[in-house]
């Protein structure tokens, strides 16, 4: 870019007090070089930097701003909200109108339990899950991320997989021993797993669409035979839609693909923005959730009145005829652009688009699973990124990351978009 040299400042004053100049690893562009761009606002599909710079943006704070940046009812809310007090350690009517308005909306889900973050809802639907079952053993997918808890941490995707670090120092072995790691798509690999440990599994848990190595759809037929295999062995099936839910249907995947998970946990869109996650299902499971039974679960700021006003604008908004179709017709227009334009190129691109969210891979072989995103030209990526970012795109600085539309992406911007992709295609800086 023309000018960060503001961006340039802060984070070399970020790096002396703050782990790597960031509060999260995916944002240290550690997979596309450089240093990262210090966002100053937002509003719609727009970003504004330090530094004056406008961009397109398609990481949307990683999926939750599915209305766009600073979108009106849910500023008004979060003002109107924050107003009223901004934390009571109680209950409040917020809390209830957003537990009606999820559970109305996700397949399967009868109650639920607000959280603050995705990690604190996959970490919390296994102990459940554990509880009620009676068993220890856990299956999780190469390349799914479920946050940081240590019993997840084991082969895990997104910034794990961003900046290619092994499984987590600070995790004993102890932590991940009931951890059972399968690859994503390979039916014959849960089964195989499920066949050593017949009356030990507790939880089979993954993406229904995997987010978190780039977008990747479960294949035909994996979801069903899941759901049937853990029927059959008695174990329980978690979907983790925190990125999924209300990004890859106005219903989450489980409307998606017609499969019903016994728990399910969410985060991102439900929150408009704010910390938010949150872990539900069957009622005779989420009845062991203390007070109402005995597996512990606390937080003293969940269900904030200011995330709970922010989820209640979202899907409110969202509900509206045609506003979800609006965002997911303009992924799939800009999905088919950029496979245009690089076939044009003579560029091999594979553009998985599911919903409202889509990736670029760099390959010519379709991805299916870790092992086959891993292989994709992560070098090649990283030119086009900076090329994009040179002429006002920003994508996820990560192949391994989703990109994601909004509501606000218009004709305008798509078209600006490819062109951008277009041109980026087309120079010589590109051929590798």
């Amino acid at each position: 870019m023309t000018d960060c040299r503001e961006s340039l400042r802060l984070h070399k004053e970020a790096k002396l007090l703050l782990p790597g100049g960031v509060d999260s690893p995916v944002r240290a562009f550690a997979a596309v070089g450089g240093q990262p761009l210090f966002v100053a606002e937002g509003s719609g599909p727009f970003i504004r930097d330090v530094d004056g710079n406008r961009l397109i943006d398609y990481v949307l704070s990683y999926g939750p701003l599915i209305l766009g940046h600073a979108e009106e009812s849910v500023v008004e809310a979060i003002s109107e909200a924050a107003l009223k007090g901004t934390s009571f350690g109680a209950p409040s009517r917020l809390e209830l109108e957003l537990a009606r308005l999820v559970v109305g909306s996700v397949p399967a889900l009868e109650m639920v339990r607000f959280v603050n973050s995705g990690t604190e809802a996959t970490m919390s639907a296994i102990r459940v899950a554990r509880a009620f079952t009676g068993r220890d053993k856990i299956i999780k997918c190469v390349g799914n991320y479920h946050g940081h808890a240590d019993a997840l941490l084991a082969r895990a995707g997104s910034g794990v997989a961003t900046l290619g670090l092994p499984d987590s120092p600070g995790v004993p072995k102890g932590a991940t021993a009931d951890t059972i790691v399968v690859p994503y798509n390979d039916l014959e690999a849960i089964k195989k797993a499920v066949r050593r440990s017949p009356d030990g599994i507790a939880a089979i848990i993954l993406e229904p669409v995997a987010g978190n190595m780039g977008v990747v759809p479960p294949v035909a037929g994996y979801l069903e035979s899941l759901r049937q295999l853990t029927e059959d062995c008695g174990a329980l099936l978690i979907f983790d839609e925190v990125m999924t839910g209300f990004r890859v249907h106005p219903r989450g995947a489980q409307a998606l693909y017609g499969v019903q998970a016994d728990l399910i946990t969410l985060g991102k869109v439900i929150g408009g923005g704010l910390p938010v996650g949150a872990y539900g299902g069957r009622r005779d499971i989420m009845e062991l959730v203390a007070p109402a039974g005995p597996v512990y679960q606390a937080g003293t700021l969940s269900g904030n009145p200011l995330a709970m006003a922010a989820g209640i604008a979202t899907l409110t908004a969202l509900q509206k005829e045609g506003m979800w179709d609006q965002a997911a017709s303009a992924a799939s227009t800009l999905a088919k652009g950029i496979g245009e334009a690089a076939k044009r190129a003579g560029i091999p691109v594979q553009l998985p688009c599911v919903g409202t969210m889509f990736s670029c891979f760099f390959t010519e072989e379709p991805v299916t699973d870790w092992e086959s995103a891993s292989k994709c030209d992560s070098k090649r990526f990283a030119k086009v990124f900076h090329g994009l970012l040179e002429r006002g795109v920003y994508l996820p600085p990560s192949q391994f990351e989703s990109c994601f539309l909004s509501t606000s992406h218009k004709e305008r911007q798509i078209t600006q978009t490819i062109e951008g992709f277009e041109a980026v295609f087309r120079s010589p800086t590109l051929r590798l």
